[in-house]
């Protein structure tokens, strides 16, 4: 049930109509401007997600016990 070949032509005849040939070419080249600088958009963001997991990985593990110690020594001396 898609979009035949004559329902497309049909509908660029009624754009030609519309906008006209030089408005509709602009708009063809804005949008097609558009689609690439999102594709760029969307690369440029999965390289950074997956450098950003290596970046993550290098880096140690938080020691939440240390805080509680740290916590637990302050305890002491206030009883003390």
């Amino acid at each position: 049930m898609g979009i035949g070949f004559r329902e497309l032509l049909i509908i660029l005849a009624i754009a030609l109509l519309i906008f006209g040939a030089k408005k509709l070419r602009n708009i063809g080249s804005d949008l097609g401007a558009a689609v690439r600088g999102f594709k760029k958009s969307m690369n440029e963001g999965e390289s950074e997600e997956s450098g950003g997991k290596l970046a993550q990985d290098e880096r140690p593990d938080a020691d939440f016990n240390a805080g509680k110690r740290d916590r637990d020594s302050a305890d002491s001396s206030k009883n003390a």
